[in-house]
């Protein structure tokens, strides 16, 4: 009876496991396999992805001084929180697809009728009931992780496989349009939004669309249309935490649609949901900000409280910006400024919030004129806030601009106020003293005094700032970066922003007047001077805490005045220069340079500043002033080269338009010299001399003109232009090369007159190899089913690479969603090449090549590129032994006259080769078989069998009635407590609330 059983039961078992196969498209596999994967495979990625999320909530933290994103991916440092969790979920997706997805179609009976839905049944390319939440799953892992690009691949092609179900078709739709939103691809997103406007959408697809429509006004900064859309997603959401933050982001649109009463609302929805304290504080400081205006004294006094409470110690920056906003609401920009600097000087996180005060800080201080204070800020602000700012290009030009402009009006308040002092009496000046060294003190006081409470409070933990603990790199965490430039300012000061900074002779060349001098006399000078440095940092003069440091600054002797007066003119002089030049600031230029000749009357470069006078007032359409300056140049110095200038010709034309005549010169002298037009070079760098011989491409002019004397052997000139550029412009990033073009000539080697010849590479082979045995022993393979891949070769000055990457990788994304195609870059023997890999073989790559040469824009790119296909296993020969010549004579033997599939190979993914079990035969076998199935799909989270117990007791009861049961033999072992799996209808287990 028992092997009666026993081979019943195996018959069963095998008959089960052969119906279930993914290869067959009945209702017996349709059900086994949508119930296999959704209660194993499915069911550890959607866990996975609920603890990912969880954690992603948990930590992170937003940006309450600007506006937040709807998706906490939208900061940069939260995208890797999570990512061990995410990378399981994709990798169970993965599984469950590649074991469970069902492709083929179900047989269907010729008699029976088909019906609409029967047709479109029957169109369907996936057949797994389950299977479209495995795809919605992996895509918004991959979307929450950060990885949009492989985001918009599966989205891509799950609304490719679901073309025929609107339903899960629309959702697909709406997550490929989020993922292009948050990917920064507008255009793509853009019509995907138009195409979905063309069809009625489905109800199941609302929420998604909701969410989409949000994100995308969001970012294209529709105000207007994102609340309306962020209202709905507020009905929508289920995550109190999220709910929370979509309200905050609903105030801060309301306020800046100047609905302060709405926003009030909004904010106050916010704390009522009990958020995170820094979320609720955020929310508070927002309401003060939004209060009637009748209500500003009680806002004002409503933070002040919030000041002294000690929760919001660490907050205190935030608190005081609020408060200057309201003064600058108040047009009190005195009371704002003193807002500001009072949260600076308070703020204990080195975060964006500071970054924030520091601008707005800087940008009034900016409009006030205050270049020296504006400087201050935006040398703190620039390392703090995110490159991805709109405004942080403006912020970057200023603090490019205030570094070169604030050195000059620094010294020129600073002589103003030593030649002020040394018109005071002694009592005065030494009153004014005291104070300035009171006030220093101070300052320093209020500096030490956090460190003072973090000691006195045991060393409290430091609040954790956003961003510092990411894994980015050094220079992109601004955080890091603020440290360490305190720290080196610590260590060697403030110092000018320049390359080899430690040197005295920044260039290669070697200086005769440095090498004439003896090394003993060098290391006498050096430690004397050591030795006086030491004494006089030791001196009472160089310590600002005593008068003599200020005393000593003071000019009282005719010879000191005389030295003073000589730095404020110099300052003043480029002060003005720097106001029209860099700021486009005329009005201050003309100030400082009106100055300059009033008060200094010898000025060395006046000629210059009546020159600078002369086009302030010819752009500001003053004809008789600038005709009165013009004039006084020329009677006062006839024979200047500004003179000279203005007397030329070309002068009103090079003045409107020098620099694009001068760029236009030196581009037709470059292609002049790669076309070896030694005539044309000389002609075009004599005229550039005399029309533009302080340009911005001079030191370019020199370079090339020393580089065509020397293809004409004339070492003489050459060595004289290259010195030339040496000492005019010893900043040029062209002297480290002129400089060892000059050492080289000076020891003795021959300079040869060496051009690229593409066809020299395509012929070169290993010269070791040419003529050995090796190449009778080393073959070409005519392997054609091999890995294969696409190559362009080409010259490196010959093809704008950059841009060619960029349309290759785009028309890679845009015409093959379901392939990842490898683009590699390498240098081999004086060429580049650009290796598309990715073909499984010669068919796959042919017909993208061809595809390739068809594109108007790659094909403008690549003419001087030569394109190879190539197998893997041979593209490792060339060049050792072989060269592109021979691999070009056996592509066209072996390969050019075959005939190639007509099929669209690259529309489909790459099929996964997996080694198939063998097939159990007995029904031990069997039974081993499915505990190992069961033991690894449940082995990430356990799973409550009691159901499956129930029906599996069942069955064996009909089977086995008449079997009497035998007597246990054995003791009971104790019950195991199981895990409590997810409802199943959860929200959780859903995924809604993520």
């Amino acid at each position: 009876m028992n092997a009666k059983f026993a081979a019943i039961s195996a018959c069963f078992a095998m008959l089960l496991l052969s119906n279930c196969a993914t290869k067959r498209n009945t209702l017996a596999t349709r059900w086994w396999q949508s119930f296999h994967t959704k209660y194993n495979v499915y069911y550890n990625a959607s866990v996975a992805y609920i603890d990912a999320s969880l954690e992603k909530e948990n930590e992170h933290h937003d940006h309450f001084t600007e506006q937040l994103p709807l998706y906490t991916i939208g900061n940069k440092e939260s995208r890797a929180i999570g990512q061990a969790h995410y990378d399981l979920a994709i990798a169970k997706c993965e599984k469950a697809i590649r074991l469970h997805s069902i492709k083929r179609h179900p047989v269907w009976d010729k008699n029976r009728r088909k019906t609409p839905e029967d047709v479109e049944w029957l169109n369907r390319r996936e057949y797994n009931p389950t299977m479209w939440k495995v795809w919605l799953l992996m895509g918004r892992a991959q979307f929450f992780k950060g990885d949009f690009e492989n985001a918009i691949s599966t989205f891509a092609y799950m609304s490719r496989l679901y073309a025929t179900q609107p339903a899960i078709y629309q959702r697909a739709q709406a997550w490929l349009a989020k993922s292009y939103i948050e990917a920064g691809w507008r255009y793509d997103a853009e019509e995907v939004l138009r195409n979905m406007a063309r069809d009625s959408m489905h109800w199941q697809a609302q929420k998604e669309w909701d969410y989409t429509y949000a994100d995308y006004y969001l970012h294209t900064g529709d105000t207007q249309q994102a609340i309306v859309y962020l209202q709905r997603v507020i009905q929508h959401e289920m995550r109190r935490k999220q709910k929370a933050r979509e309200w905050f982001l609903l105030g801060q649109l309301l306020t800046q649609q100047k609905q302060p009463a709405q926003a009030y609302e909004a904010f106050k929805k916010v704390i009522a949901l009990n958020p995170s304290y820094e979320l609720s504080f955020h929310a508070r400081i927002a309401m003060t900000e939004v209060m009637a205006p009748g209500n500003q004294q009680k806002m004002i006094a409503k933070l002040r409280r919030m000041a002294r409470n000690e929760n919001n110690q660490a907050y205190l920056d935030q608190v005081f910006c609020a408060l200057g906003n309201i003064y600058l609401a108040q047009r009190d920009t005195l009371r704002a400024i003193e807002a500001y600097e009072q949260g600076n000087e308070s703020a204990t996180r080195q975060g964006i919030e500071k970054g924030m005060l520091l601008l707005k800080l800087g940008n009034l201080y900016w409009d006030k004129e205050r270049f020296s204070d504006a400087k201050r800020c935006y040398d703190q602000a620039i390392g703090l806030l995110d490159r991805d700012r709109k405004d942080y290009d403006r912020l970057a030009l200023r603090q490019q601009q205030l570094e070169r402009l604030v050195p000059f009006t620094d010294e020129v308040a600073l002589q103003d106020s030593l030649q002020r002092l040394s018109k005071m009496s002694d009592a005065q000046r030494n009153a004014i003293i005291k104070r300035m060294i009171a006030a220093l003190k101070q300052k320093e006081r209020r500096a030490t005094q956090p460190q003072n409470d973090n000691i006195a409070t045991g060393f409290a933990q430091p609040i954790p700032t956003p961003g510092a603990g990411s894994n980015t790199w050094y220079f992109y965490n601004p955080v890091l970066v603020a440290r360490g430039i305190e720290q080196f300012q610590r260590t060697w000061g403030h110092r000018k922003n320049e390359d080899n900074w430690q040197r005295e002779n920044k260039t290669v060349v070697n200086m005769d007047d440095i090498a004439a001098v003896p090394n003993d006399t060098l290391n006498d000078k050096t430690e004397k001077d050591i030795a006086q440095q030491h004494q006089a940092s030791d001196s009472l003069d160089n310590d600002p805490h005593q008068p003599a440091y200020y005393l000593k600054q003071i000019p009282h002797t005719p010879a000191q005045l005389q030295a003073s007066n000589e730095k404020l003119s110099q300052a003043l002089f480029h002060s003005g220069l720097l106001f029209n030049d860099l700021l486009d600031r005329p009005d201050l230029s003309q100030h400082y340079l009106l100055r300059l000749l009033h008060e200094f009357p010898s000025f060395a470069q006046r000629d210059e500043v009546y020159h600078r006078l002369y086009l302030i007032y010819m752009r500001q359409q003053q004809p008789s002033l600038a005709q009165h300056y013009l004039q006084r140049l020329e009677q006062e110095y006839p024979q200047s080269e500004t003179a000279r200038q203005l007397r030329s010709p070309h002068y009103a034309e090079d003045a409107r338009r020098g620099e694009q005549i001068e760029d236009s010169l030196y581009t037709a002298a470059y292609e002049a010299f790669k076309h070896d037009d030694e005539k044309r070079v000389d002609q075009l760098f004599e005229t550039a001399q005399k029309r533009f011989p302080k340009g911005n491409n001079h030191d370019k002019f020199l370079m090339i003109s020393a580089l065509n004397q020397l293809h004409q052997g004339r070492l003489s000139t050459a060595l004289q232009r290259l010195n030339t550029l040496l000492s005019a412009h010893p900043n040029s990033p062209l002297i480290t090369m002129a400089g060892m073009i000059i050492n080289g000539i000076q020891a003795g080697k021959t300079p040869h007159n060496g051009r690229f010849d593409l066809e020299n590479v395509w012929q070169q082979r290993s010269e070791v190899l040419n003529d050995s045995d090796a190449l009778h022993q080393v073959k070409f393979s005519n392997e054609r089913q091999t890995p294969f891949l696409y190559v362009m070769v080409y010259a490196p000055d010959a093809v704008n690479e950059n841009q060619l990457l960029f349309e290759l990788a785009k028309y890679n994304f845009t015409n093959y969603l379901v392939r990842n195609f490898d683009i590699k870059i390498e240098r081999h023997e004086g060429v580049h090449q650009m290796a598309v890999g990715g073909f499984q073989n010669y068919d796959e790559a042919l017909q993208y090549a061809r595809a390739v040469h068809q594109q108007i824009a790659i094909q403008g790119l690549s003419k001087q590129a030569r394109s190879v296909i190539i197998s893997q296993e041979n593209e490792a020969l060339i060049g050792h032994p072989f060269s592109y010549r021979d691999y070009e004579k056996f592509y066209q033997q072996h390969f050019a006259p075959l005939k190639i599939s007509t099929l669209q190979l690259l529309t489909e993914p790459v099929k996964t080769v997996t080694k198939q079990p063998e097939k159990p035969t007995t029904a031990e076998d069997i039974d081993r078989e499915l505990e190992r199935i069961i033991k690894e799909d449940g082995s990430e989270y356990p799973i409550d069998s009691t159901d499956w117990n129930i029906k599996r007791t069942k069955t064996a009861q009909k089977v086995d009635a008449k079997t009497p049961k035998k007597a246990k033999s054995e003791k009971s072992k104790p019950p195991v407590k199981t895990v409590k799996p997810l409802d199943l209808d959860d929200e959780y287990y859903d995924l809604e609330g993520f």
